[in-house]
């Protein structure tokens, strides 16, 4: 593909409450055996796109461990390859990313560096299956300056949180507002964008200049009756995992079969970084129905309608239901669990009782051990 790539990992937000206070969003586990970020990474390599950079910042620990081999992606080229950049105090700056128009300028070399003409932008909080090369095509078809992938979502859903635009009959965006109180629309971006490369590297420059930071605010609605930016809509399913009831939904999406069928079994795959991990085990007692279970499992009590990720061990005569079990959890004997998250490596004592009545509750004992 005639493209370089950019996913853009470092932001955060207090929407995901405790899941993101130690953890970068990027890196939040999804569907037993993956990480957020691996959806963007996988559409990248499975689009031919052989260069890519990831910007990561905010608590990014877990999620530069994740990428610190490129082989499971098949990034692992003599051409091209996967780049992490975190920020980084130089003589001329000492900031961190102050939006993300302001990560890709402190990172600009990448792109000055590159040969190909076109580069692709891409956020890594988002599950999803996409061919850029037909982004690429409708852009090139358009001679779109840019071009924003778009989405219509259903009607009466809180839309505030997104990028609201409006198009006219030729999808060329009229409209654009970040996040307004009250939306005029129900077509969102996607936050994937294609852009020429040198119009990038200019655009970006002159925004620094000016000191502005950000590349939606400061880039897209800045010049859009300036420069010809057209949306491309999408069908399929796409999901933001960038609060906690989005992120508990998108993983119970995976209980569907179509779903699962979509993302587990249609090519293109998505990929992983993979653990060597015994299958899920389960003892004697144990009843599962309609839920995902994770290698590395073991499995004594009741599980319905839930994802229990790797290395999660599940107790005698225990109950979880509607739920979620990150990695690395011990759930002792006669504990009941229900709409919940519970987080990575706790350990939920014997005889508990957890159980979301509003709203998803969020299962964190106290422990000294690292969340991944």
């Amino acid at each position: 593909m005639r493209a370089i790539g950019i996913i853009l990992a470092g932001g955060n937000n207090h929407r995901m409450k405790e899941l993101s206070q130690k953890r970068a969003i990027a890196a939040m586990p999804v569907a037993g055996s993956y990480r957020s970020i691996d959806f963007a990474l996988s559409n990248m390599t499975n689009s031919r796109i052989q260069r890519v950079a990831v910007f990561t910042q905010y608590n990014a620990k877990s999620l530069n461990e994740h990428l610190s081999s490129s082989k499971w992606w098949d990034f692992g080229r003599k051409q091209g390859g996967l780049s992490v950049f975190t920020p980084t105090v130089t003589s001329e700056n000492s900031s961190w990313y102050r939006g993300t128009a302001d990560a890709i300028y402190q990172n600009l070399d990448f792109l000055k560096e590159s040969h190909e003409p076109y580069v692709v932008i891409a956020s890594g909080d988002c599950v999803y299956k996409m061919d850029y090369n037909k982004v690429l095509e409708y852009h090139i078809a358009k001679k779109a300056d840019i071009t924003v992938v778009c989405k219509d979502m259903p009607a009466g859903e809180n839309v505030d949180r997104y990028g609201i635009l409006k198009m006219n009959e030729e999808s060329r965006i009229e409209e654009f507002e970040e996040k307004p109180i009250v939306a005029n629309s129900n077509t969102i971006s996607c936050g994937i964008y294609v852009i020429r490369r040198r119009q990038l590297i200019e655009l970006i420059e002159k925004a620094a200049e000016e000191g502005q930071y950000d590349f939606v605010k400061d880039i897209l609605i800045r010049y859009k009756n300036l420069k010809r930016i057209y949306g491309y809509k999408i069908q399929d399913y796409w999901k933001n995992i960038a609060t906690v009831d989005d992120y508990f939904n998108a993983n119970m999406d995976f209980l569907k079969p179509d779903v699962r069928d979509y993302f587990f079994r249609q090519y293109p795959d998505i990929y992983s970084k993979v653990d060597d991990l015994p299958p899920a085990k389960y003892n004697v007692g144990a009843k599962i129905k309609n839920s995902l279970i994770s290698s590395g499992s073991i499995i004594n009590g009741t599980v319905e309608n839930s994802i229990i990720f790797k290395k999660v061990f599940v107790g005698s005569n225990c109950t979880i239901k509607n739920s979620i079990i990150l990695n690395d959890v011990y759930i002792g004997d006669n504990t009941y669990i229900e709409n919940c998250i519970v987080e990575s490596h706790d350990t939920i004592h014997a005889n508990s009782y957890h159980k979301g009545e509003d709203d998803i509750k969020i299962v964190i004992e106290k422990n000294d051990r690292y969340v991944m």
